[in-house]
């Protein structure tokens, strides 16, 4: 089947466009308005010797139908009803859980290649187990959207009892103020996931030994201070045991998301102090006053900025969860009320910090696009619009797509 995530349109007579948007769109041709009418044929109910007799039937040539699946694959157009594996095919049997994810499954569609890789990478997801440290109103909503996104066990640990500044639109509920903070995250997750996984004692153990079992843990301290300067001790049992972990928070005004640790292999909270420390003299001094001052009862969440960075977080977490890296490997994403600017802080591997995150080098982590060789010409539009700029004469206008 032709992906149904991307929209199609003609650009002219014989180029196909797949996708709206300059991230994912491409452009097929040369092709025929027979070839695209057959297009309509791909969508999952006909296997390859079905669509061989359809394509004798409208008097498409012998081998045009093979020809043209291949150039579609070779592109990373074609998805598979059935593909995926024995585990999709537990997940189609889920019909309510499937029609849940089904947005999901459309997006994953997008960042895959292979035939049945997108619900492949979905029912993976059931496996994979993450553990949220915190349930603030950055943390509880973070666990929802993980759990809601198709994360087989999201656990969540904090301590205390849920207050009325706790409250938020898809993690906290109002009537869960005065319950344990912890234990009112684990429902809303409940209630945000498509389908109940079942319950292990190994979620309420405390975390110690880097969280062992878990495929990520996410620190979103609901403390402003451990959000700016994050205590490597904190993080010490995560390193060693190797568990990867992102970091993010509110501080005042200002939400951040990152960095995601990689042990050994990216920059630690570790290397963010010593290199603040570098940089800045007093930084040591400034945070033992921060972290031994009087604490604030309530301390600055705007609420739209905790929910943003609650979803940035969880993008980034899903991103690794599903096998890629995320610009948020070794920096640090910082947004800021009223301007709303996103900057990323890259975060260097100290040489004098343990994590031995310096011997990796730069640059290994980023991830790789790779280029496509179809036999049709495949162009993203935007590059057939560069190509284009020479040719255009002065004074004419040109569409950007």
């Amino acid at each position: 089947m032709v992906k149904p995530a991307l929209r199609r349109g003609w650009r002219d007579l014989n180029t196909v466009q797949f996708g709206m948007t300059p991230a994912h769109a491409m452009t097929l041709g040369p092709m025929d308005l027979a070839t695209g009418s057959f297009l309509d044929l791909l969508n999952g109910t006909r296997g390859l010797e079905l669509l061989r007799e359809e394509g004798r039937r409208t008097g498409l040539p012998d081998g045009h139908v093979d020809g043209l699946v291949r150039g579609l694959a070779r592109a990373g157009l074609l998805d598979d009803a059935r593909g995926g594996g024995p585990a999709a095919d537990v997940l189609r049997k889920k019909t309510e859980v499937l029609d849940r994810l089904r947005p999901d499954l459309a997006s994953l569609s997008l960042t895959t290649s292979a035939p049945g890789d997108a619900i492949g990478q979905l029912a993976a997801r059931r496996s994979q187990r993450v553990r949220v440290r915190g349930a603030g109103r950055v943390g509880a909503v973070l666990a929802s959207l993980l759990a809601g996104a198709g994360v087989g066990e999201v656990d969540v640990l904090d301590g205390g009892c849920v207050e009325p500044w706790d409250v938020a639109p898809g993690g906290l509920p109002a009537e869960s103020v005065g319950d344990r903070r912890d234990e009112s995250a684990r429902r809303a997750v409940r209630r945000a996931a498509p389908d109940r996984p079942p319950r292990r004692a190994s979620a309420q153990a405390c975390p110690g030994a880097g969280d062992p079992g878990f495929s990520l843990v996410i620190l979103a301290p609901r403390d402003d201070v451990a959000v700016h300067a994050p205590d490597p001790a904190a993080a010490e049992p995560l390193m060693a045991a190797g568990t990867p972990h992102l970091y993010a928070g509110v501080v005042e005004g200002t939400g951040v998301v990152g960095p995601l640790v990689l042990p050994g292999e990216t920059s630690c909270a570790r290397c963010l102090q010593e290199g603040r420390a570098d940089r800045d003299p007093a930084w040591p001094r400034l945070v033992a006053q921060w972290r031994s001052g009087r604490q604030r009862q309530v301390r600055p969440c705007d609420l739209t900025l905790a929910t943003t960075v609650a979803g940035l977080a969880a993008a980034h977490a899903l991103a690794f969860l599903d096998g890629h890296i995320p610009s948020s490997a070794g920096a640090r994403w910082e947004v800021s009320v009223p301007g709303l600017r996103w900057h990323a802080r890259p975060i260097r591997a100290h040489p004098e910090c343990p994590c031995a995150a310096v011997e990796r080098g730069k640059g290994e982590h980023l991830s790789e696009e790779g280029e496509s060789h179809e036999t049709m010409a495949v162009q993203r539009p935007s590059e057939q619009c560069r190509e284009a700029e020479a040719e255009r004469p002065a004074g004419t206008w040109r569409a950007h797509v």
